[in-house]
């Protein structure tokens, strides 16, 4: 074994890291690396509120209400607050820990399908609005776990959780984590992180923007953008 995946076990490993207990040799390192990765938390906050802005824009077109766009952004960031579990116990690969169930698919199918119903319900549910809406606070949820298996540290995401907890990883990862912490906003490895976010995740959504936006302007005379939130 090198001695860069001795020092870092995560940084060898393609696909996916199981979980404690599925297998004794890779459970070791895993064990070292929630302690040493309780710092770490994925692309920085901001590059995960902004993608519901820039995707809305692109996709939703430019009448899109308040409520909306707080909606997507809060839905973005709240996989997230499963770090609080490390102040009651909670470990890192727990059921409940840090990027386990609530940075699974599941869990973003339940609350965007909680706030759809609770908060749409006037545009009437299941209607066609109410699908736009629930399959942009949907996509907005997922975003947040996909974005995560792309970054360098961890144990990867439970993205089928409950159904199976294996921790995954993309194959390619080149985003950095970021430190969790105010006092570690300012530090270099903060820096690092968000250059790695502009060159891989903003540039890529601002070239989407201006597409999209030069494709509404081509198609203007067909009618202009409807408003898709109501109620």
């Amino acid at each position: 074994m090198s001695e860069r995946l001795k020092e870092q076990p995560w940084k060898g490993c393609v696909g996916f890291i199981p979980t404690k207990g599925s297998n004794p040799f890779l459970s070791v390192f895993a064990w070292r690396v929630f302690e040493r990765e309780r710092t770490a938390r994925l692309p920085t906050p901001l590059t995960h509120a902004i993608i519901p802005v820039v995707v809305g824009k692109a996709v939703v077109g430019r009448r899109v209400g308040l409520r909306l766009w707080v909606l997507g952004v809060l839905c973005s960031v709240l996989p997230d607050l499963d770090v609080i579990g490390f102040r009651f116990g909670i470990k890192y690969g727990d059921f409940f820990g840090h990027r386990g169930f609530f940075h699974s698919l599941f869990f973003a199918f339940a609350a965007s399908s909680v706030v759809s119903v609770l908060l749409f319900r006037k545009m009437g549910v299941f209607s066609k609005k109410w699908w736009f809406v629930w399959g942009f606070l949907f996509g907005i949820s997922v975003s947040h776990g996909v974005l995560d298996a792309f970054t360098d540290g961890g144990l990867g995401i439970a993205l089928l959780s409950p159904f199976d907890t294996t921790r995954y990883f993309a194959p390619w990862r080149p985003l950095s984590v970021s430190p969790l912490g105010a006092g570690a906003i300012f530090s270099s490895w903060a820096r690092k992180a968000l250059l790695s976010e502009i060159l891989w995740i903003w540039v890529p959504l601002t070239v989407m923007l201006a597409a999209a936006k030069f494709w509404r302007r081509m198609g203007k005379e067909a009618g202009g953008e409807p408003d898709v939130e109501a109620g």
